[in-house]
């Protein structure tokens, strides 16, 4: 093999010409030439945002310092494509050039293309293949000039051209946005940062390129998820680094053996919480805790960035589309699967499919409630198909689990309803730990109603003065017996109250005992009809001269 050399673009965008060079693959000071059609491919990528485009731009610029240094001799060669052959290209006309180009100077072509190097070939074109050439590199965190900015504490990092560096600190629910540095980020130092992330991560065999779009590339660095930016997507460039703290198991949680034993029976949970609550934290610790209980478990993200055990294989975008990687998904046969995260309508049709297929499902949704969380799937499922779905909301507070629902489907009157013929299927939302009614969700007219019985408060909230003077006030009529005036026909029994409380929802009770729970009319009145369960109770208590009386609900 002689040592003159072409390149094709996939040895450039890899950066394993520079690996082959360095060690000496290529012999003492080799030829090497560049086709002008290489060159015009990475300009035009570097031109329209593309980061691969600045990787094989900075590799061009390895590669004429190598020159320079008398280590290689560099020549360009060729002319450049036309628009024509551009347009051409996906149908190999640029190949082809690069190729011509090899056999008139009589040099080996260098690629990682199968099909460039297969076709090259037949046509009596020396190749050398680069993947039969590995260089394994191992990776060096601490050569990642990114990492100077994190310490033990750091979330994220956020870098902007022409601003200070910032970086949260703390953890998940608790944290704090800090200065980091003094001077204003540099554009070279930025673009260097932006490059050598890259790099590493088309260098390293655990990292890979999530997203790759005009003015934006989304990379996971091992456990870092790194967002990068740059005109005309954003205004300057932007790097933004997160990095996972700590890695939990359930026994971190606050669960007690209540909660674990309906972890293991739930097949519709949802995990919900405000971005940077600790959410995907929680829902990695609940797929090794299913790991560990023999199940198979896979995850479907839109970028692989849960740190989960090696055993769960984690499933991205499939052709740029989540319905695509569903459909595999399901062929694959997962008894759960963690759905990280649960945005669009098309995300949740997902997540409705996959339940009713049979497959336990745990999604990530943002919410600022744990109840909001339910809201998005109203509107984009039917509500009678809900609890089939959805049996249990976590909600993620401050890292930890704040709230939990459980969802059941019942035929009643909704609360607050008194006429018997006004029952329906209505959706039950309880408090898992008190089975406590916190909402209730039923159709009315054309409307769904999602009507709060015992609203649970996510802590922290923030409410208006008038609002604390309104519960306060609240508070004390609950506390107060409500007299009862109650006066006896044939037919019916009357219950009334002081007209102030018109309106209201109150328990009646007899003494100590509880009797029922009831409605005051406008006019502050229960009239209860004698055939009632509850008139002939209240009857009853009052000719054992018990004192009847309410209390707020």
């Amino acid at each position: 093999m002689s040592d003159k050399y072409a390149c094709d673009t996939s040895v450039i965008f890899n950066g394993l010409i520079l690996n082959l060079i360095k060690d000496g693959e290529l012999g003492e000071k080799p030829e090497i030439y560049i086709p002008n059609v290489v060159v015009a491919e990475v300009e035009y990528r570097t031109n329209v945002q593309k980061e691969i485009g600045f990787y094989g731009l900075n590799v061009l610029k390895e590669l004429r310092k190598l020159h320079q240094e008398e280590k290689i001799t560099l020549k360009i060669v060729g002319k450049r494509p036309t628009r024509e052959e551009i347009k051409m290209s996906p149908g190999g006309e640029l190949d082809a050039l690069i190729r011509k180009s090899a056999l008139e100077y009589d040099a080996t072509l260098i690629t990682a293309d199968r099909i460039q190097g297969d076709v090259g070939i037949f046509e009596g074109v020396q190749i050398m293949y680069v993947k039969e050439k590995f260089f394994p590199k191992e990776f060096d965190p601490s050569s990642l000039k990114l990492l100077e900015f994190f310490d033990e504490t750091t979330m994220s990092v956020h870098l902007k051209q022409g601003l200070p560096p910032y970086a949260k600190k703390g953890s998940p629910g608790n944290w704090y946005l800090e200065k980091i540095g003094e001077d204003p980020l540099s554009t070279k130092l930025i673009e260097e940062l932006a490059i050598e992330i890259i790099e590493m991560v088309r260098e390293d065999d655990h990292s890979f390129i999530e997203i790759e779009k005009h003015g934006v590339i989304v990379a996971q660095l091992r456990e870092f998820r790194i967002v990068m930016t740059r005109p005309p997507f954003s205004k300057d460039i932007e790097i933004t680094a997160v990095h996972p703290l700590v890695t939990l198991s359930l026994k971190d949680y606050s669960i007690d053996s209540k909660l674990n034993e309906r972890l293991q029976k739930a097949e519709g949970i949802l995990v919900a919480g405000a971005p940077g609550a600790g959410k995907s934290t929680f829902s990695a610790a609940l797929a090794n805790y299913y790991l560990e209980r023999g199940k198979v478990v896979k995850t479907l993200e839109s970028v692989r960035d849960l740190q989960v055990r090696p055993e769960i294989t984690q499933y991205t975008k499939l052709e740029g589309s989540l319905e695509n990687s569903a459909d595999i998904l399901l062929l694959v046969r997962p008894d759960f699967t963690i759905f990280d995260e649960v945005r669009t309508t098309k995300d949740f049709q997902i997540y409705a499919d996959f339940r009713l297929s049979g497959v336990g499902m745990v999604g990530v949704v943002h919410s600022s409630s744990a109840i909001d969380a339910i809201q998005r799937f109203i509107g984009r499922i039917e509500l009678g198909m809900l609890p089939s779905i959805i049996d249990t909301i976590i909600f993620i507070e401050g890292g930890d689990i704040s709230a939990v629902l459980i969802i059941k489907m019942t035929v009643k009157v909704p609360h607050g309803f008194r006429d018997k013929d006004l029952a329906r299927p209505v959706v039950e939302v309880r408090d898992f730990r008190t089975n406590r009614l916190s909402y209730e969700i039923y159709s009315f007219g054309q409307d769904i109603v999602i009507n709060p019985i015992n609203p649970i408060e996510p802590k922290g909230s923030f409410r208006r003065e008038e609002q604390f003077k309104k519960e306060f006030s609240s508070r004390k009529k609950r506390n107060k017996k409500i007299e009862l005036d109650i006066t006896v026909s044939k037919q019916k029994i009357l219950l009334k109250a002081d007209p102030a409380y018109a309106s209201s929802n109150i328990i009646v009770f007899a003494d100590d005992y509880e009797i029922f729970t009831g409605s005051l009319s406008r006019s502050s009145v229960i009239a209860l009809s004698l055939s009632n369960k509850e008139g002939r109770k209240v009857l009853k208590e009052y000719d054992r001269d018990k004192r009847i009386y309410g209390i707020i609900k």
